[in-house]
């Protein structure tokens, strides 16, 4: 059980994994609850799903556990309940019941009592012998509640309590909702076709809103010919689909806040490249998978990549759902896509764009100056890192970019005169 603990995850990868379950659990609703306390700081994960009875709950807390999954379900080994949570915590606290009236089932890992029996005692707990946290969700309607206690590996610090702890759940909180908003969009966006619930995610009584990769609802956005490329494994040829975006430059967002909200969790160079789907599930996000490397003159470059479900032994996803490697029989199509996507990528990178100090154009229309024109690429790449490190400043960025561009129209004037 130790050992598992090191398996791969960080918390929002643990954190997402857990949401899989509610999906699973046909849950239309994940409450997630971060707390501020201490070291009696606790994590709680609470859905509305269909729940578990004793003996479901009793397979679902062994390691390997045995059970049948559905051609939409994201699980898959049987392990991530447990694994996922116990990377992060030391007692692990299970309750669900399937009925609004139903009996609350509880069962318990504390690796502290595991070591100091030496042996596997999954413990049995009610809801009076638990925190009322633990159970409060349950109250009047079905469903489960994960809770994780002892924080050691989210809260590694000297003092708990301390001031630095406090930013880093802060800092926590922030990052869990980006991976989730990132990991789970077409579920929280309703992108799921008939049949399939839109799925809704608080954390701290926060919705969780969905991140689009591509930013679709971006006009200037290029939505490129989806293609297929085919894959063959198990003896069988698969159809592994695959739909590229090319991402404005700055100067066609919409605003600069979507610009920076585009840039994603990683910031846009480590943004580029494959987002690989299982089952609408977003398990890579970005990277070329050593199909090529990265470049800041590729970045606005991203394709979706649907890994067909009969093919996804071939894709090797790992425990923790964090590492997909490509198989061998499909690198050479899909470098060939991933090229001619970069080169469109980089045409739009190095495009001509017209750059406008909207108060003196209101004045003067002559003030419209293109960045194209300003020095060649030299200053198209200048003007890319000004925007990187400016994003946050938008009116600092306009200033000094038009600067910029009135100062080369003048040198020109003056150079002509």
């Amino acid at each position: 059980m130790a050992s598992l603990r090191d398996i791969g995850y960080d918390t929002p990868a643990a954190v997402a994994d857990l949401v899989d379950n509610s999906i699973d659990a046909d849950a239309r609703n994940v409450d997630i609850t971060l707390t501020r306390e201490g070291r009696s700081s606790w994590i709680r994960v609470a859905d509305d799903g269909i729940g578990m009875t004793a003996r479901e709950l009793d397979e679902a807390m062994r390691y390997g556990s045995r059970r049948e999954y559905a051609r939409h379900h994201l699980g898959h080994f049987g392990l991530g309940l447990k694994t996922a949570s116990l990377s992060q915590c030391r007692r692990l606290t299970v309750m669900s019941k399937t009925t609004p009236r139903g009996r609350i089932e509880g069962r318990c890992w504390d690796l502290d009592h595991v070591a100091a029996r030496d042996s596997w005692e999954l413990e049995r707990v009610t809801p009076r012998g638990c925190p009322a946290h633990a159970s409060e969700p349950l109250r009047i309607r079905p469903g489960t509640v994960v809770l994780w206690e002892r924080l050691d590996r989210v809260l590694s610090y000297a003092r708990p309590d301390g001031a630095a702890a406090m930013r880093a759940i802060d800092q926590l909180e922030e990052d869990v909702g980006r991976h989730l908003g990132m990991v789970f969009h077409r579920f929280l966006a309703g992108e799921l076709g008939r049949g399939r619930a839109r799925l809704q995610i608080t954390l701290n009584d926060q919705v969780v809103e969905p991140w689009d990769p591509f930013a679709r609802g971006e006009s200037a956005t290029q939505t490129l010919e989806a293609q297929t490329v085919l894959l063959r494994h198990g003896g069988r040829s698969h159809r592994v689909r695959v739909r590229p975006y090319i991402l404005p430059p700055q100067i066609q967002f919409s605003s600069s806040e979507a610009h920076a909200e585009a840039a994603g969790p990683r910031r846009w160079n480590r943004q580029q490249g494959l987002y690989i789907y299982r089952r609408d599930r977003l398990i890579q996000s970005g990277g070329w998978n050593r199909l090529r490397t990265l470049d800041e003159h590729s970045k606005l470059a991203r394709i979706a990549l649907d890994i067909p479900q009969a093919a996804e032994p071939a894709f090797q996803i790992n425990v923790s759902k964090m590492s997909v490697v490509l198989p061998t029989d499909l690198r050479p199509a899909l470098a060939a896509v991933a090229a001619g996507v970069v080169a469109e990528a980089q045409e739009a990178y190095r495009q001509r764009v017209r750059l406008v100090d909207s108060d003196r154009g209101a004045r003067d229309p002559s003030a419209s100056v293109e960045a194209g024109s300003l020095v060649g690429d030299g200053w198209s790449t200048i003007v890319e890192v000004l925007r990187e490190e400016l994003h946050d400043q938008p009116e600092t960025l306009r200033r000094v970019l038009t600067a910029l561009a009135n100062a080369h129209t003048r040198r020109t004037a003056s150079a002509s005169a």
